[in-house]
């Protein structure tokens, strides 16, 4: 089954050139069953790369566009009166999907952002006083602009710890660019991209996740990065046990993909940047300047022994 995600990579590495990390990095967040968040600038491929997992991974996908105007019920849903059933009939939202591609969600207030909390974590939508589950498997890719442009909303702390990892693109190489300068519109290409894998295979891989060794060792190192971050006041506050949860599960993914039947450290040290980095707030120091959270992790990453 793993072998199926290799070829995923590959066929997204066709769409995003030069991006290879990246794409390995997002189909471990989703290998492991969690949420990707992608920041960047626009126009670096963020809502390309989304689709083309959605399409190589063979899932249902429905894409919102974040606005300062999107309401809750435009995702989720909303009851409308039918006179000929004299009552009122649920209509779903696009949330009703497998991949919801949430594009520039800090472009959205924080009370739309707030309606996709239960959604992310408990796999289901309540309206109107009823539970309806989500299919399954279910992920939210969402892409969001630096939160110093314009028209943008800072995402919650609640919301960030929802979000198993966090990737940026960067500008292509000059080889990528020139590939993609002079070959085929990337949105033309998405249109006959075939699908790679089937949401089966993708739930049988998941499943096999399970079998990935972690020794007590190895858990202990897990740990020492958490309480490290909430004891060396680097950080305004630490790793919740969420987000140790998640650095535990992408590293069995990474392993999964690496070809191992066992997770090591150097493991949990990949995974470490883009699972932490987002859920991290480093405190100002006293000249009002901060260390970006990535180096603050990566400084965590050498100060914590193996």
């Amino acid at each position: 089954m793993f072998k199926k995600i290799h070829d995923v990579a590959a066929q997204v590495g066709r769409i995003i050139v030069g991006k290879d990390l990246q794409i390995r990095q997002a189909l471990t967040c989703l290998l492991a069953g969690g949420h990707l968040l992608i920041e960047d600038v626009p126009g670096v491929g963020k809502t390309t790369l989304a689709h083309a997992l959605a399409i190589s991974l063979g899932l249902q996908f429905n894409r919102v566009q974040f606005t300062s105007d999107l309401l809750p019920a435009d995702v989720a849903g909303i009851s409308i009166y039918a006179r000929e059933k004299n009552g009122f009939e649920f209509h779903p939202g696009p949330i009703f999907t497998q991949v919801l591609l949430a594009d520039e969600i800090n472009r959205a207030t924080p009370k739309t952002q707030s309606g996709l909390l239960e959604a992310m974590e408990e796999r289901q939508v309540t309206a109107d006083g009823v539970t309806r589950a989500l299919p399954e498997p279910f992920f939210v890719i969402a892409t969001q602009n630096p939160t110093h442009q314009i028209g943008t909303f800072p995402l919650p702390e609640s919301q960030l710890d929802r979000f198993l990892m966090c990737l940026s693109l960067g500008y292509p190489d000059a080889a990528a660019e020139r590939a993609l300068l002079l070959g085929e519109d990337r949105r033309v290409m998405l249109k006959s991209l075939p699908a790679a894998m089937t949401p089966a295979e993708l739930a049988a891989a998941q499943q096999q996740l399970k079998q990935i060794h972690t020794s007590a060792a190895l858990v202990d190192y897990v740990q020492a990065l958490a309480q490290a971050t909430r004891s060396n006041g680097s950080f305004a506050e630490g790793m919740s046990p969420r987000a140790a949860i998640a650095l535990l599960q992408a590293a069995r993914a990474w392993a999964a993909l690496e070809g191992r039947d066992h997770v090591i450290p150097e493991d949990v040290q990949a995974m470490l940047v883009p699972v932490c980095a987002h859920r991290l707030r480093p405190l100002k120091s006293a000249h009002g300047t901060a260390l970006a959270s990535r180096d603050l992790v990566l400084q965590l990453q050498k100060s914590v022994p193996v």
